[in-house]
């Protein structure tokens, strides 16, 4: 019955590649929610503005030094906060990037292996 599927060798290897596709399954949710939780944080202006957010890539929070808030740097200010942003969402990015790879070395899986995820 099971002649056609080559080298998988019966039920058996079946089981174990759908147990396997489960586990990774399991643990691809985990690192998601692991992601949602970690906080990145990203600067600009030597500081003077910073972009919290999560690993996912959601900004949660912004913090400004009240020494740049000077109503003629309202451009000033505007580049920085978006340079904050951007910031903190390329940290995340690869921060998630080198989470994945972790999760998927653990698995034994090439880390230039490209998920659906």
């Amino acid at each position: 019955m099971f002649k056609g599927l080559g080298g998988l060798g019966g039920i058996g290897d079946m089981a174990k590649m759908m147990q396997a596709a489960k586990d990774m399954q399991s643990k691809m949710a985990e690192l998601q929610e692991e992601l949602a939780r970690t906080v990145v944080i990203g600067e600009a202006g030597a500081g003077l503005v910073k972009a919290r957010a999560t690993a996912k890539g959601e900004v949660t929070g912004l913090d400004i030094d009240p020494s740049i808030l000077v109503p003629s740097e309202k451009e000033v200010i505007e580049d920085l906060i978006l340079a904050a942003i951007r910031d903190a969402q390329s940290r995340a990015v690869a921060r998630s990037q080198q989470e994945m790879q972790r999760l998927m070395a653990e698995m034994g899986l090439p880390p230039d292996m490209k998920l659906p995820f």
